[in-house]
């Protein structure tokens, strides 16, 4: 029997108001969760991640974002990468659109996020590879450098601005002038100190090559295993390294003779630290 003209009217009036499903907090809000370093890639068995003070570097970047699995590492041009055989995850940072970001500028990046983040601002500082000293307290007070050769002078005129973009800003000239060379420098021989999320595996050169330790955590027979992270030449989207020859991302610290990894091999030897 057909329905009144009258009565499919208001069906189809009731139906166009109806919610769309959307969603729900909750869901969204593990959905963002999952989207972190430390729940992509969590602790192999019979690992144990350690603590982490929420103000530390190593929290900070257990807690990095991700974007979703699958997606490929681009150029700074927006070009896929030609070896997209090397990364376990993309870490959602920008890279910027010059050819600046690469190995040694994207660990100075993130090591600039963290300090900033913590409210340690007036820690940002790196050096050039001329040895001069450019601290971010100068620059968002309004300094600038001047560059003539190889020599590097203060000036100042430009507005204090201590932006997320000014901070950007201020990298993208780091990057300019800094590389593995002055990171190297930078940086303090780790001795016999445990590994860290933050330390830093680097060869200073050119090229050079500069990977990020991520995550670490402790297997029950005593080794320690651990996370990488790099940007590459030409700058790149930083992600985290697969291991060679295996399907996950899980290094194993002092495994053989040297730390082999898909693009650089690096002596033990070749880990440095943060100055405190």
């Amino acid at each position: 029997m057909a329905m009144h003209p009258v009565l499919l009217s208001l069906l189809f009036a009731l139906l166009a108001v109806r919610p769309v499903p959307s969603t729900s907090a909750q869901a969204v809000g593990h959905q963002r969760e999952a989207a972190i370093l430390a729940n992509r890639f969590t602790a192999p068995e019979a690992c144990t991640r350690p603590s982490a003070a929420a103000n530390s570097f190593a929290h900070y970047l257990r807690n990095l974002p991700l974007r979703p699995a699958g997606t490929p590492v681009l150029l700074y041009n927006g070009s896929p990468k030609g070896r997209q055989d090397v990364h376990a995850a993309v870490v959602d940072i920008s890279t910027g659109t010059k050819d600046l970001q690469q190995c040694a500028d994207a660990v100075m990046r993130l090591r600039a996020e963290y300090l900033y983040a913590s409210g340690q601002q007036d820690k940002i500082g790196f050096h050039l590879t001329n040895g001069f000293h450019v601290p971010w307290q100068r620059w968002r007070k309004g300094e600038r450098v001047k560059v003539s050769g190889n020599t590097c002078t203060w000036t100042s005129g430009a507005a204090a601005d201590g932006s997320h973009t000014q901070l950007l800003r201020y990298l993208e000239f780091v990057f300019t002038y800094a590389g593995t060379l002055s990171l190297h420098k930078e940086l303090l021989p780790a001795g016999d100190r445990p590994l860290q999320a933050g330390d830093v595996f680097i060869q200073g050169g050119s090229p050079g090559h500069a990977v990020l330790v991520l995550d670490v955590v402790h297997h029950k027979d005593g080794s320690t295993r651990f996370l990488l992270g790099q940007s590459y030449m030409p700058a790149q989207d930083f992600h985290v390294l697969r291991r060679p020859g295996a399907s996950d991302a899980w290094y194993t610290f002092k495994a053989g003779s040297e730390l082999r990894t898909p693009e650089w091999t690096f002596a033990w030897s070749d880990r440095r630290v943060w100055p405190e």
